[in-house]
């Protein structure tokens, strides 16, 4: 992804494209603001999708020039130099990481042995896979590791695309097969992303999947076949050169526009959207590189320079950076903005110093001898030679105490409690009928009880036993099923850890055509991250003709928490039959309400969560 810089600089015959750079800091620039940010920046995730074009075009690239140079490629040399720039800063993260979440954050030590080995092994991607984890699910416990999926993935076309390349340069020859074989590989991926997606489940599997992003890379190889730059001269005719130039600028366009509007929530997305995205950014590179075009200076300045430089850097102390200052702030979603800056500036000066004193140096090292001469000068004492060697050892040790108490899928008394109580609801809820209804009536002790829980009067109870209701929900939905049921018992519930806006409209709509739906609906979504208007709308729309309750959410923790009930309240306006019920406004209120994740109500709260509901829908 970003091990080229070094290796430019070998070959006599090749020029240093200045201009990818300015490519690889846009890209590390989307994935950041997005990691900070996902709903001001929808499209952001794409930025990794440029750093694989570049990765499978210049490594090409350079695979070329080497065997047009020597006749021959160097097998040895190429995994040294790959190993000596990405290695040294990915095992200081983690140690460096390891050491602190061993200190101040020992939540984050669950699984972690498992992240370290699958890192180090380039298998992490496939690893989170297999736990089932989220990229998406940013309120279930973000990790500081997540990101590394796709360093995994650029290791992994590492390994084996020295050797395909040259079975397909030296086997094959004919440069139109070999082409047509890169196209139908990248067309089989993207094919496989479409196929494994679902609208309605997470997508994680296909956006962690080597076999569903392969097609970035390939396409990127594929430009080398076709655009190497050995090849591409300085000199060629204006109008070409403006055809060049415009076919960059409008690629350039259609990336900055799907940065900002292609949510990675989208069908689109997955069915297409990105590999049409991975074909702009070919396109991009490609005038970039070409010499005779101005599209590489247009992207050559000292920031862009600067920040392509540190890129690996900013991509791999992004998440550690924002999951451990998050966590340490109580109420996130005040100043998201003032807290997002202070997030950028300690990024910006990790990356700097990591720069300066563990990848520079880290380049220019003979890690042969290094080893050996540390040993030899620490027998001297500590003198200039061997101090940086010091801190590292502390980290190391620090991180391996860390590592051998970590737990494996270990559950808090806390979570589990939560757990236990959604997965109790979970199970009295797995039919999705309604309950029938009978001739047994309360009693007056039954009655005077429930309603001096949840506050409600008689007539509201009677009320209340009378009515069909259908309710959608995350956890905290699901978390409160027990006592809203007590109120409704005709309610109709379907709750689930985890889930999104994007989500619900396949399963109302399933509801609906199941005559499942009924006229009163209440939608409680938003505590696991924001929604676009068009994912609302879309939303609404399956539940035209019903009177909707939205839930907004109480996420004190998350940055979005604000926006998803801001953005309720502006869009409210265009829906007559959409009523909001402020929990937030309630729930601020009472911090007592909630258990140590500050998010599911404890008893107390639930049944003042579903009071509130019941008080609205009585009205």
């Amino acid at each position: 992804m970003w091990s080229i810089m070094t290796e430019k600089k070998r070959l006599k015959s090749s020029r240093y494209i200045s201009g990818i750079d300015g490519i690889r800091s846009l890209a590390v620039i989307g994935v950041v603001l997005y990691h900070l940010s996902p709903s001001f920046l929808k499209g952001g995730y794409l930025g990794v999708v440029l750093f694989f074009v570049i990765s499978g075009y210049l490594i090409t690239d350079l695979l070329f020039q080497e065997l047009y140079q020597n006749k021959r490629l160097d097998y040895k040399g190429f995994f040294k130099r790959r190993i000596k720039r990405l290695y040294p800063t990915l095992a200081f993260v983690l140690l460096l990481a390891s050491a602190y979440i061993t200190l101040f954050q020992r939540n984050l030590l669950n699984n972690i042995r498992g992240v370290i080995w699958s890192s180090l092994l380039n298998v992490n991607n496939w690893w989170q896979i297999h736990k089932g984890f989220s990229y998406f699910d940013r309120f279930q416990g973000e990790s500081p590791f997540t990101h590394i999926w796709a360093l995994s993935i650029e290791w992994q076309f590492y390994l084996l695309w020295p050797f395909l390349f040259l079975i397909l340069v030296k086997g094959i020859r004919k440069k139109k097969i070999v082409n047509r074989i890169l196209i139908g590989a990248a067309l089989l991926s993207a094919i496989l992303m479409a196929f494994l997606f679902h609208p309605a489940q997470d997508p994680s599997r296909v956006y962690y999947g080597t076999d569903t992003r392969l097609f970035s890379i390939l396409i990127g190889c594929l430009l080398a076949f076709v655009w190497p730059t050995y090849r591409l001269k300085p000199r060629i005719p204006r109008g070409a050169r403006l055809i060049l130039e415009m076919s960059g600028i409008v690629s350039l366009g259609l990336l900055l526009w799907a940065f900002v509007k292609m949510d990675a929530s989208s069908t689109f997305t997955y069915r297409g959207g990105m590999f049409l995205i991975s074909l702009c950014t070919a396109v991009l590179v490609a005038v970039t590189a070409h010499p005779g075009a101005r599209m590489n200076r247009w992207l050559t300045n000292p920031l862009f320079s600067w920040i392509g430089k540190r890129s690996y850097g900013l991509y791999l102390y992004q998440l550690p950076v924002m999951v451990f200052y998050e966590a340490k702030v109580q109420n996130l979603a005040d100043h998201p903005w003032m807290h997002s800056l202070i997030e950028v500036f300690l990024l910006v000066l990790l990356s700097e110093l990591s720069y300066r004193f563990i990848e520079r140096p880290a380049a220019r090292a003979d890690w042969l001898h290094a080893p050996l001469r540390i040993v030899r000068s620490m027998k001297q004492g500590i003198n200039v030679h061997n101090w940086a060697a010091i801190p590292i050892l502390i980290l190391l040790g620090t991180s391996i105490v860390g590592w051998a108490s970590a737990p494996t899928n270990h559950v808090t008394k806390a979570q589990k409690e939560v757990q236990e109580t959604i997965a109790k609801n979970k199970k009295a809820l797995e039919s999705k009928a309604p309950a029938q209804k009978t001739e047994k009536t309360l009693s007056s002790s039954e009655e005077q009880t429930i309603s001096s829980a949840y506050n409600l009067t008689p007539e509201q109870l009677k009320k209340a036993d009378k009515m069909k209701i259908s309710a959608l929900g995350d956890s905290v939905l699901l978390g409160s099923a027990a006592e809203i049921k007590q109120i409704f018992p005709q309610i109709t519930m379907d709750g689930s850890v985890g889930r999104q806006v994007y989500e619900a409209p396949a399963i109302l709509e399933t509801m609906k055509s199941s005559g499942g739906l009924a006229n009163t609906v209440i939608i409680a979504l938003g505590t696991n991250g924001s929604f676009t208007q068009e994912q609302f709308a879309e939303v609404m729309k399956s539940l035209s003709g019903k009177k909707v309750y939205w839930v907004n959410a109480y996420v004190p923790t998350q940055k979005w928490q604000n926006q998803v009930n801001q953005s309720l309240a502006a869009w409210k306006k265009d829906y007559k039959n959409l009523t909001i019920i402020d929990w937030y406004s309630v729930a601020s209120a009472h911090p007592e309400w909630f258990e140590a994740d500050h998010v599911h109500p404890n008893v107390d709260g639930r049944k003042s969560y579903a009071g509130l509901i019941a008080k609205e829908i009585l009205k």
